[in-house]
């Protein structure tokens, strides 16, 4: 009679983790023993366990392991790209126009610098008349135009805080040149209007939005503002905001306390345009399909 066979153990053959191959099999803790049902869940989080453990070890193998020595070097790394720096002005001293009025009028001419092809000349405010004289007669370059006249406000200069700036063009040479003359308000500069008239309104709105004065003169009165309206609006210390003055007070209808509250509520949500009347009849002419100029017949 055979001998029975002793029965084989039913213990679960132990597995080497390090020998395990395949990225998604779990270490042999995390697998249950034989006969025991493991939930789906289980399973995946440890298999994310075991992703995260080999990631981890493959970055500190890569940190720890040094370069093999003769190895070729690695590319270099692409040089940061500094920040272009934009284009600045160039003294102009030596500037063929700039030496012939030197030589003309000597000490007048303060300083002369270039800025993308731009040709700006910083002249002496007593002398201002006497050089857009001699530019608008220079045989070379005639600049027999004055293409703008403005002004700029800068209020920390204390003596001169207003730069009155003259756009001179040469219509047969095409060249431009821009004349800058530091002033105040009480100094004032002196009119060019008896060599180009165009700058009659020029100055004049100088005058209305700085509070510069050009002496001599035609007729200096504001041009686009009220003749008594108060301040200049184009000064950087002019408020920005809506102030109540003498103009207002004397010229705007007197409002309840009623219109007075709708006012300052419309202001605060910046519908203050709303308001005017203007703009009540302009938006009644287009929705009843009228023509604002009706058209000559």
């Amino acid at each position: 009679m055979a001998e029975d066979k002793e029965p084989e153990d039913t213990k679960p053959a132990v597995v080497d983790a390090s020998k395990e191959d395949a990225p998604e099999t779990p270490p042999a803790s995390a697998i249950p023993p034989a006969g025991a049902l493991a939930s789906a869940d289980e399973e995946k989080a440890a298999m994310v366990e075991q992703a995260k453990g080999r990631v981890t070890a493959i970055k500190e193998s890569l940190a720890e392991k040094p370069a093999p020595p003769g190895a070729a070097p690695g590319p270099p790394k692409a040089p940061v790209k500094k920040k272009d720096e934009g284009p600045k002005p160039t003294d102009a001293s030596n500037h063929p126009l700039v030496r012939r009025l030197k030589e003309q009028f000597g000490g007048a001419i303060a300083e002369a610098a270039e800025f993308l092809g731009q040709l700006s000349v910083r002249v002496e405010r007593e002398s201002i008349v006497q050089v857009c004289e001699f530019l608008k007669n220079d045989t070379e370059t005639p600049f027999n135009y004055l293409s703008d006249l403005t002004c700029i406000h800068f209020p920390d200069q204390k003596e001169a805080p207003f730069d009155v700036v003259y756009n001179l063009y040469s219509i047969p040479a095409n060249e431009r040149v821009r004349l800058q003359v530091a002033t105040s308000d009480v100094d004032g500069v002196e009119s060019v209007t008896s060599l180009w008239p165009a700058a009659n309104w020029l100055e004049r709105e100088v005058y209305d939005l700085f509070g510069v004065i050009f002496k001599n003169h035609p007729d200096l009165r504001r041009i686009l503002l009220p003749p008594d309206w108060e301040g200049h609006p184009l000064r950087k210390d002019y408020s920005l905001e809506f102030v109540e003055n003498a103009w207002t007070e004397k010229h705007l209808p007197e409002m309840t306390d009623v219109q007075r509250e709708q006012l300052e509520q419309r202001r605060t949500y910046g519908l203050e345009i709303l308001s005017v009347p203007q703009e009540r009849m302009m938006r009644e002419i287009f929705q009843g399909g009228k023509e604002v100029m009706p058209k000559d017949k």
